[in-house]
């Protein structure tokens, strides 16, 4: 059989061009960069698959790995009808999504699959991934930022899915949203027949604070590094225009949490110019490029309970590093 040589995709409004623009203005008006413009390019989608599966517990660490596939087992028990369709949020690389898919299929089930990620190129890649399971008609990709769409129950009831219950996966995505903005638009999308398999980077140990520290060498790293300043690079930043600098904050007051957060510390002026709009940076201007929080299995429960989302069940890690919750509506 001759290989197909074209995909379709849907792409969202959340990413046409003048969404876009709106949003990179807004990212370096506010000195705090949206998280979608390090996934901008293929090249940055690689680098990222690169620094993922040199740092990530799942590609590294067998007892991860070994968690994820107990979750996925679990979550497959739990579904008793013939139909579903996978709704991959965040769907990265896809390589979670497909496990799941497969067993899914093992277990007899007619599955149909959406990898919605912002990026395209990323998008593609999980989708491709995907048909080795299953077939093109069943695989519905989907390009969405999931930060800035504010029609999320809206578009996926009108995408022409099979009317089948929905398995949602958020792998590895609430450290990257503040989750007050993210979690009620994830409510939002959870039917009461609907599953939600959802992960998190947990803190490792009894000591929180500590805890972070110690998964700081995940993120302060050279791939990492090389990954965030392609998109200053891309506006024409220069490495010796400041410092890359990476550190532990604490989150909004109330909340608890912490985060890692990489800010580029200017050491001298440079003036970023994006059509006719012109950024002017001193020295001494710092701009957040990227922040990841670290939660413990009793803060996803409580950050969850809040806006009316049960855990089930929980599987973690050896490591403490990362876990797994089957969550449904309460």
């Amino acid at each position: 059989m001759t290989p197909i040589s074209t995909a379709n995709l849907v792409i969202h409004r959340s990413q046409f061009p003048d969404q876009v623009r709106r949003d990179l203005l807004a990212s370096l008006r506010e000195r705090r960069v949206n998280h979608k413009f390090h996934y901008d390019s293929v090249k940055q989608t690689n680098q990222w698959l690169d620094l993922h599966q040199a740092y990530s517990p799942s590609r590294n660490d067998d007892g991860c790995a070994a968690t994820y596939d107990r979750a996925m087992a679990g979550a497959v028990e739990t579904i008793k009808g013939e139909e579903i369709h996978l709704l991959g949020l965040g769907c990265g690389g896809g390589q979670k999504d497909t496990r799941l898919l497969k067993l899914l299929r093992a277990a007899g089930k007619r599955v149909s699959y959406t990898p919605c990620d912002v990026a395209v190129a990323m998008t593609l890649v999980a989708r491709q991934a995907a048909l080795t399971v299953v077939a093109e008609t069943d695989c519905f990709p989907l390009v969405c930022d999931l930060a800035t769409a504010d029609d999320l129950p809206e578009m996926f009831a009108m995408r022409g899915w099979p009317p089948a219950p929905r398995l949602i996966t958020f792998f590895g995505m609430i450290p990257n949203f503040e989750p007050g903005e993210i979690l009620p638009k994830l409510a939002a999308l959870i039917r009461p027949e609907d599953l939600l398999l959802f992960s998190a980077n947990l803190a490792p140990g009894p000591d929180y604070a500590a805890g972070v520290q110690q998964i700081l060498p995940q993120y302060d790293n050279a791939r990492t590094r090389d990954w965030l300043m392609t998109f200053l690079r891309d506006l024409g930043v220069e490495r010796a225009d400041g410092d890359l600098r990476f550190g532990v904050e604490d989150a909004s007051a109330g909340s608890g949490l912490k985060k890692v957060v990489a800010r580029f510390q200017f050491t001298r002026a440079r003036q970023i110019g994006v059509e006719d709009e012109q950024f002017t940076f001193a020295s001494g201007d710092g701009l957040q490029l990227f922040f990841s929080y670290r939660y413990t299995s009793t803060r996803v429960r409580r950050a969850l309970a809040d806006y009316g989302l049960n855990v089930e069940a929980e599987w973690l890690t050896p490591s403490g590093e990362e876990g797994v919750f089957r969550v449904r509506r309460t």
